[in-house]
């Protein structure tokens, strides 16, 4: 199908970049393949399936092969790829302008991956929308998405050429005896063509006439007719138009060719004659036009030269002006920057002396440290309670214990006693 033809050209997958190997014309290759991409997607519809729907112009025969505008290149490049994508079936969604460009060009390689295509260049050679490389991956979508939608060259069919054989004349003599016949036909007298306004037959122009035909078929005898002339004159007019030769014009006859080169040649001349005129007058005017401007010009720098030198000096007087400037300007600057930094030295200073102030005279401290006093006198009451509480556990745990330990002697006793 469409990969007929073109795979030769095409192997190299857009990897090469040098363009010189495999001859000098290959660098010429990306507009044949562009151009060949360009009948693909009119073969696919493009024209109302993308340009409607996206609302753009339609692309130009060598528009990824010569760079113009990269963000919109790469925008077309994009766009075109998914929608062949949609095409040949595959779910890929429409590129916006605000989308990452390298993602959007590893969703597009990884496609052109599934379908079993080498890419041998990095993905980056695509970010800039035009060259080889995405001619060479649109050309590989545009053929996937022909195969997937079942596109097939159908076989051509040639018009059949018409036989022209009223156009050939076997015999020279044959095209002379009709000429002469032509010429000699209807010649009669003055007074019958003045009454019925008709052409006749003239019989000393037909004896000629028959004269020329002895010298072609070879006749002994001259042969007059004893026809009348009226019926002679209406059999002439019925059987005129089927004597008539037309001779249709071959325009890949050389000779034909030829006459339009002279006719060519002829209206170059004619217009070159007059042109010349013109571009003589105009080169004669534009000279002399130059000559005054350089005249003017030596004039006014002549009476000007005295202002020129005074305006000369003005400007250095200038230059001079601004450098004592600047540098006036590079004292006081340094000095608003110390102004500056006392200045911020007094503010704080006069911050902390406030504060110092403040505090002095608020008896929120006094009252703080009261309250303080209080919170720690409360706390001390709960602890005094908390240890008589474990004092009281501690007590009654030693009664326990004594208590148990005085059972145990007794009964130790008791039974030492027994």
């Amino acid at each position: 199908m469409a990969e007929e033809g073109g795979g030769a050209r095409r192997g190299r997958g857009g990897g090469d970049e040098d363009g010189e190997v495999g001859g000098p014309g290959l660098a010429y290759m990306p507009y044949i393949i562009m151009e060949e991409l360009a009948d693909k997607l009119r073969l696919l519809d493009y024209d109302r399936s993308f340009l409607r729907q996206l609302n753009v112009k339609p692309i130009s025969r060598h528009y990824f092969a010569v760079q113009t505008n990269p963000g919109e290149q790469f925008y077309m490049f994009t766009s075109i790829a998914a929608w062949l994508l949609r095409t040949a079936g595959k779910n890929f969604d429409q590129p916006q302008e605000y989308d990452d460009p390298n993602a959007t060009i590893s969703s597009i390689l990884d496609e052109v991956r599934k379908y079993g295509h080498t890419i041998d260049f990095p993905p980056s050679k695509l970010k800039q929308g035009w060259g080889e490389h995405c001619i060479y991956v649109l050309d590989r979508l545009a053929d996937e998405t022909l195969i997937a939608t079942g596109f097939k060259w159908k076989t051509p069919q040639y018009p059949e050429e018409e036989a022209e054989d009223d156009n050939v004349v076997e015999d020279d003599s044959e095209l002379n005896l009709n000429e002469i016949e032509k010429t000699m036909i209807m010649g009669g007298d003055d007074d019958e063509e003045d009454e019925e306004d008709e052409p006749l037959m003239d019989l000393e122009g037909m004896k000629n006439l028959n004269l020329n035909k002895v010298d072609v078929v070879k006749k002994e005898e001259i042969m007059e007719s004893t026809t009348d002339a009226a019926d002679w004159r209406l059999e002439v007019e019925r059987v005129t138009p089927q004597l008539k030769v037309t001779i249709r014009t071959d325009n890949k006859d050389w000779r034909v060719h030829l006459e339009q080169m002279h006719q060519h040649r002829g209206g170059i001349e004619s217009s070159l004659t007059e042109t010349q005129s013109h571009l003589d007058k105009l080169h004669n005017d534009i000279a002399h036009t130059l000559e005054k401007i350089a005249s003017r010009e030596k004039y006014l720098n002549h009476q000007l030269e005295h202002l020129l030198g005074d305006f000369r000096k003005a400007q250095d007087q200038l230059a001079e002006s601004k450098e004592k400037y600047r540098q006036a300007s590079g004292g006081v600057t340094e000095r608003s920057r110390t102004l500056a930094d006392v200045t911020e030295e007094l503010e704080k200073t006069k911050q902390e002396m406030e504060e110092r102030g403040s505090s002095m005279t608020d008896g929120a401290p006094l009252v703080k440290i009261k309250q303080a006093i209080q919170q720690l006198k409360k706390e001390i009451v709960q602890m005094d309670i908390r240890s008589g509480v474990v004092e009281h556990v501690l007590l009654q745990a030693k009664l326990k214990d004594k208590t148990s330990l005085n059972k145990q002697v007794h009964t130790s006793r008791d039974d030492h006693d027994f």
